[in-house]
């Protein structure tokens, strides 16, 4: 078995059978293209039904786009720029001889490798035990979409089910580079001994709603007024309607010394899937010493994480009589406990119970694991800074988060960086066209999957009205939940909106830490969460009108 390669993620061949996908799958191909004609021979050949069934069996996507001998293909000179744009790379093409193939490619790619015709001979080929680059190739033209998401976590395959629900036929893409999806908010359950982190990620691809298509690359850069995004591999994405909730970044690099010690020396972050489990290694086998909770300047995910990691932390040592024996300390970059005023009473309640020691206005800026040792820098009253040295045998660090620098570079950007918007209809207010939701968007609302779960309802409602030229039906009241885990067991169920207007889901008082709580966090929310939310269901998603 034999292939040439064109390019980086493409190759051709000549007629494949079914006995030789497994070949193809081994050597680390991840598509197939069929461009010959089944009726082609009458027959003789395995036909690209025979050939896409057993494909999909052993997990590589396939497209079939027949080109008659004799012709150049013009017609479906589109469709290859689309499969190129969509199919997972480095992809597999064939037809007689290979030569229809790269002759298709040839059109839609670039003036190399010259064109081929069945009869030429092809250049030495490549053995199929070589493998082949993963990279994809760059289509010449622009694949064109009624609707483009990036971003493929929790707001883009939320929206993407509500309006696929909604509207079945829209021509949708999501631009999602990672592969594995993510539930986050039990990260901070893990780093308790709580929550089997293993539960919270899935493939990105079982995720997506029928009708979609995965664009498995990332976002580098928008041409707002040409209606297009420019993807990692080259290619250029046209769309209708635009969706932009790539989430946030995690700028662990702002803080000195961090990335060289993160998961070792001590130092943890339940902020990450591979780090929440040792966050529970440390907690679980620290019996003395000094422990310090770091929370950086706002605006960050989910802003009850930081503390609520302290107290779960404090409640285990409690539980195991060590806390005594523990010091701690929250370093905090604010100047509050909570931005919500209704809240602190009850977790400054905590704060006393768990006799832990508060540091406002104190940014940790470096970090020296193997001597245990970090930095803050401290604000006083009057605005003077000095930086601190302590010492620690526990660091739990939330590091800066930012705007990807796709969007904090791009014409979709506000002042600071993040994806403008109506902080009510979530539209741009510069590019109609484009709606924005989720970490990245502008609206100043708690950066959090509950926020997310209200907002996927508007834009989705907003982006369909627009479409049909009638007004914006919705309006996003700045909802925002975040369950303060205060003890294992308990947990002060924060529910919002813009202004800290207390916005509970339940007729009850939602500043005491309830059991019933804790429950809805760590079974109900989860099921929520994959059942219903990512499926385009939406319970509990009133918002105003």
């Amino acid at each position: 078995m034999q292939f040439r390669q064109l390019s980086a993620g493409f190759s051709v061949a000549g007629q494949i059978d079914v006995a030789q996908l497994e070949q193809i799958a081994a050597a680390g191909f991840r598509s197939l293209i069929c461009v010959r004609p089944d009726e082609e021979d009458g027959g003789q050949h395995a036909s690209s039904k025979q050939l896409a069934s057993q494909a999909a069996a052993i997990g590589l996507a396939f497209s079939y786009l027949p080109v008659a001998k004799g012709t150049r293909g013009e017609e479906q000179a589109s469709a290859m720029r689309h499969a190129l744009a969509t199919l997972p790379a480095p992809v597999f093409a064939y037809c007689l001889s290979g030569g229809r193939a790269a002759n298709l490619f040839s059109q839609v790619q670039m003036p190399e490798p010259a064109a081929a015709t069945e009869s030429e001979n092809p250049e030495p080929p490549a053995r199929l035990a070589c493998g082949a680059a993963s990279a994809s190739p760059a289509p010449a033209d622009d694949a064109r979409f009624d609707i483009v998401i990036v971003g493929g976590g929790a707001a883009g395959i939320g929206v993407a089910a509500s309006l696929l629900r909604r509207e079945p036929g829209l021509q949708l893409a999501i631009i999602e580079p990672a592969s594995t999806h993510y539930y986050q908010p039990a990260w901070t359950l893990v780093g308790a001994g709580a929550y089997d982190v293993r539960k919270t990620a899935r493939p990105v691809a079982e995720l997506l709603p029928a009708g979609s298509s995965l664009l498995p690359h990332a976002a580098s850069y928008f041409d707002a007024d040409a209606r297009v995004v420019g993807l990692s591999n080259g290619a250029r994405i046209g769309y209708q309607q635009l969706i932009v909730c790539p989430g946030l970044q995690l700028a662990w690099d702002k803080i000195e010394g961090l990335e060289e010690t993160l998961g070792r020396n001590g130092v943890s972050s339940n902020y990450r899937y591979d780090l929440a489990p040792y966050t529970w290694e440390l907690v679980s086998a620290l019996r003395r010493g000094k422990a310090i909770f770091t929370q950086p300047a706002m605006p960050i995910k989910c802003a009850g994480a930081p503390q609520k990691a302290m107290y779960l932390s404090c409640d285990h040592w409690l539980r195991r009589g060590v806390l005594r024996d523990i010091e701690v300390e929250f370093c905090n970059a604010g100047g509050a406990l909570f931005g919500v005023a209704a809240f602190v009473p009850a977790l400054m309640s905590y704060v006393r119970k768990y006799d832990a020691q508060l540091s406002f206005s104190s940014n940790l800026v470096r970090v020296d694991g193997q001597r245990k040792l970090a930095w803050f820098d401290v604000k006083d009253a009057e605005g003077n800074t000095q930086r601190v040295e302590k010492s620690f045998d526990f660091l739990h660090v939330v590091p800066p988060q930012v705007s990807p620098d796709v969007v904090r570079n791009s014409p979709l950007a506000d002042a600071a960086g993040w994806c403008d918007v109506d902080h009510a209809t979530l539209q741009h207010p510069r590019y109609p066209n484009v709606f924005s939701l989720g970490d990245v968007c502008s609206a100043p609302n708690a950066k959090t999957v509950a926020a997310v779960r209200k907002q996927i309802v508007v834009v989705a409602e907003n982006l369909l009205a627009l479409r049909k030229g009638l007004p914006l039906p919705k309006r996003y009241d700045g909802y925002g939940a975040c369950p303060l885990t205060v003890e294992k067991g308990k947990i002060v169920l924060a529910e919002f909106g813009y202004g800290g207007k207390l916005l509970p889901t339940f007729p009850l008082d939602p500043t005491i830490a309830r059991r019933s709580a804790w429950y809805l966090k760590t079974s109900v929310l989860p099921t929520v969460y994959w059942q219903l939310m990512l499926k385009g269901r939406e319970w509990l998603t009133a918002t105003s009108v």
